[in-house]
């Protein structure tokens, strides 16, 4: 099973009713293809209710765990919102410094 599948698997325990995962590893230094390394999450969930953002993440890495380790996973971009916030967020990403150029 991919990084990215195992990362969906994970974080559906946290019931998301909005769940979207990017790998972003190509857009980043040392890409080849099929390297699983930088991710973001956009992820809605009345789990999240009444928390900070700093929580919010803490259940993300919780759920997330060992995947988060320098073999799998080097960079992950969290974006937690409940339902009712999360509408209009630009949750784009910068370009990275690293990337390969063109």
């Amino acid at each position: 099973m991919s990084i990215e599948q195992q990362l969906i698997e994970r974080l559906h325990t946290l019931n998301p009713t909005h769940l979207d995962v990017v790998n972003e590893s190509s857009g980043h230094g040392g890409y080849y293809p099929g390297k699983e390394s930088h991710f973001k999450v956009v992820i809605v969930s009345e789990q999240f209710a009444g928390l900070r953002l700093v929580q919010r993440h803490q259940q993300v890495y919780a759920a997330v765990g060992d995947l988060l380790s320098p073999s799998k996973i080097h960079a992950l971009a969290i974006h937690a919102f409940v339902q009712d916030e999360w509408q209009g967020q630009d949750t784009s990403s910068p370009e990275c410094a690293h990337a390969p150029k063109q």
